[in-house]
């Protein structure tokens, strides 16, 4: 995969994490907030996906543990944002966890 595409990668994730931090200090509801929460876990998924794919500098044998650290962030990002979404989603429509 070419380095210049992941740079630009890169840039439009934390283009639109700045986008979503925005919009988390200026939501006007609180629905706002949650979507940019949930829209900001998406992308820090996207940050682990992108350096699982960054080139490594070295040759050393712990090279590739990194690409399976970045991979098990993302993957336990995304489980606590999911489980985190659907209990801020209950709450706001009042009902109470255990339904």
């Amino acid at each position: 995969m070419s380095v210049t595409f992941l740079q630009v990668a890169m840039g439009v994730l934390i283009f639109g994490s700045l986008l979503c931090l925005d919009r988390i200090g200026r939501g006007p509801t609180a629905p706002d907030r949650t979507v940019a929460i949930d829209i900001l876990g998406t992308l820090m998924v996207g940050f682990c996906c992108v350096m699982t794919l960054w080139p490594q500098t070295t040759d050393s044998p712990t090279a590739g543990v990194y690409r399976d650290y970045y991979m098990t962030v993302a993957i336990a990002w995304t489980l606590t944002s999911f489980v985190g979404t659907l209990a801020l989603a209950k709450y706001l429509e009042g009902r109470c966890y255990d339904a």
